[in-house]
């Protein structure tokens, strides 16, 4: 077998392995959903544009409503992400891959052609998932799921889903997932609708209100579960400043 096969073979394998662990911390944890229940809220409002930190988005499928036939997520094309991208596709969710860029490298990383897949997508009736913060800076919405709205008119809806117990990663985005045999809670925000015709100012209320939707989210979340977001003091005083790099294990 040749050697890319069998790395397919292997990334494959995981990516399901990831799947199916996935569903075990779901069935083995006892969650609530504020607002009750996921098809009268973020249901609602299908096809939409689910917001998400980085990092706090594995758990994303958990969101999922009954009433969302289909749904897309995006999903970075560097090679680490390829098993979430399995992972979701196992689970139901088709993966989208692109990711936002600065400076030159928005073609490279394919977040302009990925926005385009993404608004066909909403067109057909899918809702999408996408993660809100600026590339590598943690915490600070940007343009790119503002801009989805915009040319989308489609609602941007705010979601965290947190566990009690969960592992707590060292990196840029303080990354978590969850542990089995706690507590879960699955917080769904105010939706949030951007004019086809948005200028400059409009753009960055829209951009604020996405953030401030899923600082409040997370907030919510932690609360219910009993503790703190591990991700609250990530944000810089400026965009342009790298976030503080902590982390640990909640058990």
């Amino acid at each position: 077998m040749a050697e890319g096969a069998t790395g397919g073979f292997v990334q494959e394998a995981l990516g399901y392995a990831l799947a199916q662990y996935l569903r075990l911390v779901r069935r083995l944890n006892r969650f609530v959903v504020e607002p009750a229940p996921l098809e009268l809220s973020v249901g609602a409002q299908h096809p939409a544009i689910v917001a998400m930190w980085h990092g706090q988005h594995i758990m994303l499928p958990y969101a999922r409503a009954s009433n969302m036939a289909e749904v897309r997520a995006m999903v970075s094309r560097h090679r680490d992400a390829g098993l979430q991208a399995i992972a979701l596709r196992t689970l139901g969710i088709e993966p989208v891959r692109g990711s936002g860029a600065r400076g030159g490298k928005v073609a490279e990383k394919g977040g302009a052609k990925a926005l385009i897949a993404l608004k066909k997508q909403l067109e057909r009736g899918a809702t999408v998932a996408m993660t809100a913060d600026v590339p590598k800076i943690a915490r600070i919405a940007g343009l790119g799921i503002v801009t989805l709205g915009r040319i989308s008119g489609r609602p941007i809806v705010p979601v965290a889903v947190v566990t009690s117990r969960r592992i707590d990663f060292k990196s840029w985005d303080r990354a978590s997932i969850g542990l089995p045999f706690g507590r879960g809670a699955i917080v769904i925000g105010q939706a949030i609708r951007v004019a086809a015709d948005a200028g400059p100012q409009e753009m960055e209320t829209a951009r604020l209100a996405v953030q401030d939707g899923l600082d409040s989210v997370h907030a919510r979340a932690y609360d219910l579960v009993g503790d703190v977001d591990p991700g609250r003091n990530l944000r810089p005083a400026r965009a342009d400043e790298q976030p503080a790099r902590s982390a640990e294990r909640t058990a």
